[in-house]
């Protein structure tokens, strides 16, 4: 039990952290929880009654913060003015599509906008497919993917290009999703932007991960073991911007 209470200890130590930087509030909400399970089962293991006492008055203060910060956290998004950085350090590992982003995918959700210049080579594909596979297995009334990148240069490769996101675009249309691809040569910035108001900026755009050593490595499959390049991803809401924008100019 000594190993579980550490680990405990160490959980709820990085939750405090995150919470008094109030950058990654979901995060820290999610490591309150899972460092209160922990402590539960120690103390329900624990026969030092005194330790318990004391186990139970941290655990009630824990859950308290933890559902505080909920609270906290659906007002800001209701309002617009929730904004999230999350600093990826390289080869760090628990980023994968689905937890950085799939909180964002609301039930309202009907088109998605991705402006990433590098959706070329074969793994920067893959990722986008991987991408749609988050957009389309999340409860929403997604009808529409909008893509936005540029072409190859060689001619080979730019067919080959084509043809891949060509086929992922018939693979949508079972799902009834349209995927649309425009290319631009002009672009530069990586953003991911919902309609229903939520913007992603991410330095790396979808290519944050390092390759696997060989395909039968733990992380291959599994993209919260994958280990990461260093970036940082901005999450926030446009009314925000607008907000904000209105109360500089005043």
């Amino acid at each position: 039990m000594e190993g579980m209470e550490a680990s405990a200890i160490g959980l709820l130590k990085r939750a405090v952290d995150l919470d008094r930087g109030g950058e990654r509030m979901e995060e820290a909400v999610t490591l309150y929880q899972e460092g209160v399970s922990l402590l539960l089962q120690v103390m329900k293991a624990t026969s030092d009654s005194a330790k318990k006492l004391r186990m139970r008055e941290k655990i009630e203060e824990y859950l308290k913060r933890a559902e505080d910060l909920k609270t906290h956290i659906k007002g800001q998004k209701e309002a617009g003015k929730y904004h999230e950085q999350i600093r990826i350090a390289n080869d760090s590992v628990g980023h994968s599509y689905n937890s950085l982003f799939g909180k964002f995918i609301e039930e309202s959700l009907t088109s998605v906008e991705i402006e990433d210049p590098y959706i070329r080579s074969v793994h920067q594909i893959y990722n986008f497919l991987r991408f749609c596979e988050l957009l389309v297995r999340k409860k929403s009334s997604l009808k529409k993917i909008v893509l936005i990148t540029s072409l190859e240069e060689n001619q080979n490769n730019k067919e080959t290009q084509i043809q891949r996101l060509d086929q992922i675009r018939k693979s949508l249309q079972t799902y009834n999703v349209q995927l649309i691809v425009q290319y631009s040569s002009t672009l530069h910035d990586r953003e991911i932007r919902f309609d229903t108001g939520w913007v992603i900026k991410i330095g790396r755009g979808l290519d944050i991960y390092k390759p696997t050593e060989n395909k039968f490595c733990i992380g291959f499959c599994d993209f919260d073991l994958r280990l990461c390049h260093e970036t940082t991803v901005d999450i926030f809401h446009r009314k925000f911007v607008k907000d904000g924008a209105a109360a500089g100019s005043s």
